[in-house]
């Protein structure tokens, strides 16, 4: 039992001066209040879309790019201004690519996939375009550069080098049905494409509001610049009508994004027999109401722009652009460090100024662009363009479209209700 207490002893003792050791290096040891820096040096990088590894060890571009965005609607006329830049070889354009986004998370509505669309076009406006990929039907094949929507109409995917098809420096339509039979390429390779244009451009009409787009304009690494195309809402309205089998799922989308508690009056007069195209003409107009509340909101914002609007903003009005395209491209095409040279200005001069009367959708032809703007005059009802009218009154009044009073005013050619827009 001494041993045993002995040795009990001797190990306090010892653990007793172990302590005290420690104390004293502690009391020694120079405490400061200031960051250790590591030794390592981490290789900075900008951010790059989440969705693909591959853009951080991408080497950073040595000349800063123009990125454009339409901001537009549907049947405002967007597919002929986008053709502009797709026929520009300085361009890489690409038309509607959120459409991916509202086909993958039908029947969402359209507010809800604001934040959706803004994270694609984060990830496009670097050359990221496997983000195409996360809304790619399950277990389907890897998309490829056909498999873009309007993929067959766009001169970089139907050109050389992708496509032996078309030359991108030379202006003029793409035929679809060619553009078809060029060989699918991979989204890699059409990176690579991107990459080497100084100016991107998308046109999209999912955006609804300028100020969606607020912190990619922020965005120090992006050189973002915003082109808003705007239309007479009443033509929208009634073109929204002609095509009205088309846009089927984008009207629910829209129309599901409406105000429930609001009071709405009904478009069609009291006495009038119900028919079946009815429920699509009321969806076609109903979305005309959040349209033009999210429109108004932009216009609102651009006429006090913060910070990051300012100098990066521009408002096109369709029926300025039929009326003298030249002058309207060349205005554009400054806004955004391009050039229009001859074969640009004759292209947008033929197609705004040809015979055809045709108003089948979604096709860009050349046709009397003029007559066209002023279709909905004769062709909507007097209530249609009233309940239109009460929709969009304060857009309307920004953007310099009157109101009729009668429906003999609004089928009056010989009126012009254009007048100068307030900003």
């Amino acid at each position: 039992m001494k041993v045993l207490r002995r040795k009990r002893i001797v190990l306090f003792i010892a653990y007793f001066l172990l302590l005290v050791l420690t104390m004293l290096n502690l009391a020694n040891y120079k405490w400061t209040k200031e960051p250790q820096q590591c030794n390592h040096q981490l290789r900075s990088t900008t951010y790059q879309g989440r969705s693909d590894i591959r853009f951080l060890y991408r080497p950073s571009l040595a000349k800063k790019r123009q990125l454009v965005y339409v901001l537009t609607t549907w049947r405002s006329g967007s597919s002929f201004f986008g053709e502009l830049f797709n026929q520009s070889p300085d361009v890489f354009f690409l038309y509607e690519p959120m459409w991916h986004i509202w086909q993958k998370l039908y029947p969402g509505d359209a507010v809800s996939l604001q934040g959706a669309a803004r994270d694609m076009l984060s990830s496009l406006y670097r050359c990221d375009l496997s983000v195409f990929q996360l809304y790619n039907a399950p277990g389907g094949k890897n998309v490829s550069s056909l498999g873009l929507f309007g993929a067959t109409l766009n001169k970089v995917i139907c050109s050389y080098p992708l496509c032996s098809a078309y030359r991108k420096d030379v202006v003029g339509m793409v035929d679809d049905k060619v553009c078809k039979k060029c060989p699918p390429q991979s989204l890699r390779l059409l990176e690579e494409e991107c990459l080497k244009y100084s100016t991107v451009v998308i046109k999209g009409v999912r955006i609804l509001d300028i100020n969606v787009l607020a912190p990619l304009m922020e965005d120090p690494s992006l050189d973002l610049k915003v082109i808003h195309l705007v239309r007479d809402p009443r033509a929208v309205a009634n073109s929204r009508i002609k095509s009205r089998h088309g846009l089927i799922r984008e009207n629910l989308q829209v129309v599901r994004s409406r105000d429930p508690k609001l009071r709405r009056i009904p478009f069609v007069d009291p006495g009038h027999k119900v028919n079946k195209k009815d429920g699509s003409d009321y969806h076609s107009i109903g979305a005309m109401e959040v349209i033009c509340d999210r429109t108004a909101r932009t216009l609102r914002t651009a006429l006090n722009p913060p910070n990051w609007l300012k100098g990066k903003y521009l408002t096109v009005r369709y029926e300025d652009l039929v009326d003298n395209p030249i002058k309207t491209l060349r205005n554009v095409y400054r806004f955004v460090n391009l050039s229009a040279n001859h074969d640009i200005e004759s292209f947008a001069l033929n197609m705004t100024s040809g015979t055809s009367s045709s108003s089948k959708p979604f096709i860009v032809s050349s046709r009397n662009a003029t007559q066209a703007a002023s279709a909905w005059r004769t062709v909507l009802s007097f209530p249609q363009i009233k309940q239109v009218e009460d929709y969009c009154h304060q857009s309307m009044s920004l953007l310099g479209y009157e109101r009729v009073r009668t429906a003999g005013e609004a089928k009056d050619l010989s009126k012009s209700l254009l007048s100068a827009p307030k900003l």
